[in-house]
């Protein structure tokens, strides 16, 4: 076999398939076998699989080989917007007609109230009043974050952001779950930070495995999502939640709780059992809605100071028209009425999305804005990803919430919140056709 410089041999297959010679969902042949057909060593084959991965053109899955995206061409984790007239199952932000209505109310109630909210900024603080009423929003039996210990963000991605680089330095390394909000990955790749499989089972991470983690090279942190974990809706039971508590006070590793989606349960906040040890994260984008928002961080006492540097000096405070709009709905109730609201909804849409896959392999809460699709043998995530656009329906591989592209599972998830419950049936219902009709069976 010939010398070979695998950037080379990678820039060819991108250009195949850039030019659609080679398409969404194809596999590629097995490492030895595109050596040999290449005329290259197996171990420059290796490398250049790795760097179409890295470059964000393949995904692998373990013992099934290694396809093309369906979003081939994206860097890294970014993921695109899905496309206009598709029938939008990628992103998980709800839309119910009280929401415009509260809306108009809230900007009419401001512009009666004559002060200079609209054009002004706060500091990662905001304002005493401000925060005690934040601090009573996410108070509850079981926890009562004190008002001193509140932070303001524009939303609830820059709040994590802060949080991220608050707690690792560039080259650091954070764990998280195996399969993780996208979100999470785009902004650790942003600040330097190296994201840390931990793996998870049924009821969430597993402590044993954090601890490993940590052991094997330490940790800054972890980043977890407790409640409706996205993308696999998992729920942390109250013995987990218990123990991940009690590994997280033994390792002295501070925590990173998404807690975004917590409204839609009830479940404990890992941050009542040490509040020490865990930043609690949550926002107003998906309780009221993400047109104008106010992302919110509960923090430590002795994380408190560099937390607020951090929101600073990465542009990351809320605005005054966004904290003045957030702080009359969180006063006035409008914010707890439509988190109830969407409640409902959420558990109608699984009930719609249920039925409409029956038959089908599903994975998730039914209290969730979204559902793991596992998908049948004769389809590949990629594939069905690419199969499902070309019939005007955007969803999200399993590859898009990977931490290792390399090690993502054949299945898709599927966001049940912003089609309008008739055209999410009709969707879903096409995707249930696709998954029975098979790849093969799919004519272009």
């Amino acid at each position: 076999m010939r010398s070979a410089d695998y950037r080379s041999v990678a820039d060819a297959i991108a250009a195949e398939i850039a030019a659609g010679r080679m398409r969404p969902g194809e596999r590629l042949p097995p490492q030895r076998d595109f050596a040999y057909a290449r005329g290259i060593a197996v171990s420059t084959a290796s490398r250049v699989y790795a760097e179409l991965a890295r470059r964000g053109l393949t995904t692998g899955e373990v013992g099934r080989g290694t396809y093309v995206r369906s979003d081939a061409g994206c860097v890294g984790p970014l993921q695109p917007e899905p496309p206009p007239a598709a029938v939008d199952l990628q992103r998980t932000h709800s839309r119910l007609p009280e929401q415009e209505t509260v809306l108009a109310e809230t900007l009419a109630a401001l512009a009666r109230s004559g002060g200079e909210i609209g054009f002004s900024q706060y500091g990662p603080a905001g304002t005493p009043q401000a925060r005690a009423v934040a601090a009573g929003f996410l108070a509850r039996d079981d926890y009562a974050p004190e008002p001193a210990d509140i932070l303001f963000t524009g939303n609830g991605r820059q709040a994590l952001a802060a949080a991220l680089a608050a707690l690792a330095a560039p080259g650091a390394r954070i764990g998280c779950e195996p399969l993780t909000y996208p979100a999470v990955r785009g902004i650790a790749a942003r600040l330097g930070i190296t994201l840390v499989p931990v793996a998870m089972d049924t009821d969430g991470m597993c402590p044993e495995s954090l601890l490993q983690a940590h052991r094997t090279a330490p940790l800054s942190g972890v980043y977890i999502q407790p409640t409706l974990q996205n993308p696999l809706g998992v729920t942390m039971g109250p013995a987990r939640r218990a123990d991940l508590a009690a590994c997280l006070d033994r390792t002295g590793l501070t925590a990173i709780e998404d807690a975004v989606y917590g409204f839609l349960a009830d479940s404990r906040p890992l941050a009542s059992l040490v509040p020490d040890r865990v930043i609690l994260i949550d926002s107003l984008s998906k309780r009221v809605m993400p047109a104008l928002t106010v992302g919110l961080i509960a923090a430590p006492p002795h994380l408190a100071d560099r937390l607020a540097a951090s929101v600073r000096q990465g542009a990351w405070t809320a605005l005054g028209l966004s904290l003045a709009a957030g702080m009359h709905w969180m006063a006035g109730g409008s914010a707890a009425a439509l988190a109830e609201a969407k409640r409902r909804d959420a558990t109608a849409r699984q009930a719609v999305a249920r039925a409409a896959l029956a038959d089908l392999q599903v994975v998730g809460d039914p209290h969730a804005y979204h559902l793991w699709l596992e998908l049948p043998e004769t389809w590949r995530a990629e594939a069905y990803a690419a199969a499902a656009l070309r019939q005007g329906i955007a969803l999200l591989p399993a590859s898009a919430f990977a931490v290792h592209p390399g090690h993502a599972p054949n299945a898709v998830r599927l966001a049940l919140a912003s089609p309008s419950r008739e055209e999410l049936d009709r969707a879903l219902r096409s995707l249930r056709r696709l998954a029975f009709a098979g790849d093969d069976q799919v004519v272009e």
